[in-house]
């Protein structure tokens, strides 16, 4: 009898040990919170091993919610503080196996949630009331009613968050590690059958500065991106062609996108060579729409505004309809349908005996396919070549600044379904440290690029959607940029 009560005991001590190992095997670790502040809301990630059993509490004024996570240990888990303009404060509690984290909101808010199982996460979205967003699973394309109109690459991969923002327009949100830390990237995708791309100028001429979202909102834009380069007083350092007509010129042989009057684009090394005759004296341009140095010839069009901004010490030759109509020392009118000559040093020397009345014959020439282009955007260098990584940097002779290191980037892209692909990865902040020309080739190769150029980048990198910057410029603020990539429906 003894021996039976022992062997019962036995068995269920046993039982008693399976079913505590069983339920220790099960519990969740929590590894990692993570968040982002986006253009229409804020999002928590909780990163755990396995799949939790979890509720949501709102207090009575909806200003608290508390996210109950069951069987959840954090033996790997650093607690971090964050707020930001829609959450306030998040307070941590672990308590009999329940991991409680309580966000509160700013006034006007709710909340979306949901979870993976694979990858095990749960998150949780902060929006206004009224917003009709609803989260859904990392890489999913939200599409509703009308939403669903237009031709978006489907993506799906760890990380990314893609929402409809209008029929054949996606934005999208990429937020993951890697061994230098985090990495927090956003981008707009365009049906190009839907949405054309154009340069356009700060304040509509050079030269100009103008955040990104003064740009897209002053073109009515449905989207905008940081361009070329510039100059500190907006002078663009790029190869830039609108409407045919040259708004900016570099020294270099460098990368660009251009569109041509059938509207299909195409990349590529772009070189400006142009040359004046006036009289029976020819000279090479210096540069379009530049401020104008020692022995320059400078060509000044409607882009420069309505005059040239020059001093006295060199010479200017108005010219229309062929013919030079006016000479003067400085600070010209530029005509709207014509060019001002503006000459120094040499150059003016050169020209000494040009009167008005004078033949003037203006040619510029980018190369047979350049030439065709309407708008043509010059920065680089070419990140992306018909879906491979090709980063043309030392070709491009592009400074120590831009070649190394981790930063900022913008890109523009063509995608391998014909679309068009805005993107910028942050840098130089704790919520991203940036990526190199490589890494960002290689990232937007994995969005679906065949062809890219790199835009400026460090603290002008800055994409606006529907007026609202979706990125975290490293400035802290939009820098003032010389011009910008906008999307506009067709």
């Amino acid at each position: 009898m003894n021996h039976l009560r022992r062997k019962i005991t036995v068995a269920l001590l046993a039982s008693v040990f399976t079913l505590q190992t069983a339920v220790l095997a099960s519990a969740a670790d929590l590894t990692s919170v993570r968040y982002h502040s986006g253009g229409e809301h804020d999002r928590v990630v909780f990163d755990l091993s396995s799949e939790p059993s979890y509720q949501i509490k709102a207090s009575a004024d909806g200003r608290e919610i508390t996210i109950d996570m069951a069987n959840v240990s954090e033996k790997d888990f650093k607690r971090k503080p964050f707020h930001s303009s829609r959450i306030e404060s998040v307070k941590y509690v672990l308590s009999k196996g329940h991991m409680l984290v309580t966000l509160r909101l700013k006034p006007g808010l709710t909340y979306k949630a949901n979870k993976l199982s694979n990858p095990a996460r749960v998150f949780v979205d902060i929006l206004p009331k009224t917003a009709k967003a609803s989260a859904k699973p990392s890489g999913t394309v939200r599409r509703t009613g009308s939403e669903a109109e237009g031709d978006i690459l489907p993506l799906a991969f760890d990380g990314l968050y893609t929402e409809m923002a209008a029929p054949g327009l996606a934005k999208r949100s990429y937020i993951y590690w890697d061994d230098a830390g985090k990495v927090s990237a956003y981008f707009v995708e365009a049906d190009k059958d839907l949405y054309t791309v154009k340069p356009v100028l700060a304040r509509g001429h050079v030269p100009g500065l103008q955040s990104t979202s003064g740009i897209s909102d002053a073109q009515n834009a449905v989207a905008a991106v940081n361009a070329t380069y510039f100059a500190g007083n907006g002078d663009m350092i790029g190869t830039v062609k609108i409407d045919g007509l040259m708004a900016g010129t570099t020294y270099y042989t460098r990368s660009a996108i251009g569109f041509l009057p059938d509207g299909s684009s195409i990349f590529g090394t772009v070189a400006y060579d142009g040359q004046v005759t006036l009289g029976d004296v020819t000279q090479s341009i210096s540069g379009v729409d530049a401020e104008r140095g020692v022995d320059n010839l400078i060509l000044y069009n409607k882009w420069y505004g309505s005059r040239t901004r020059t001093n006295e010490f060199g010479l200017e030759f108005t010219v229309q309809n062929g013919r030079v109509t006016k000479i003067q020392t400085g600070n010209s009118v530029i005509p709207s349908n014509g060019y001002v000559v503006s000459v120094h040093g040499k150059a003016m020397d050169a020209f000494a005996g040009v009167r008005v009345g004078d033949r003037a014959v203006i040619e510029q020439d980018l190369g047979a396919k350049w030439n065709k282009a309407v708008d043509i955007m010059g920065a680089g260098p070419r990140l992306v070549q018909n879906g491979r990584v090709n980063v043309t940097v030392a070709a491009e002779q592009f400074p120590s600044d831009i070649r190394y290191g981790r930063a900022p980037r913008s890109a523009v892209a063509v995608l391998k379904n014909g679309n068009y692909l805005f993107g910028v990865v942050d840098g130089r902040q704790a919520d991203s440290h940036g990526l190199t020309l490589t890494e960002w080739a290689q990232l937007l190769v994995k969005f679906g690029a065949r062809d890219a150029i790199n835009l400026d980048g460090g603290g002008s990198s800055d994409l606006v959607v529907g007026g609202q910057v979706q990125n975290s410029p490293s400035d802290g603020q939009e820098r003032r940029v010389g011009s910008a990539l906008i999307l506009q429906k067709k």
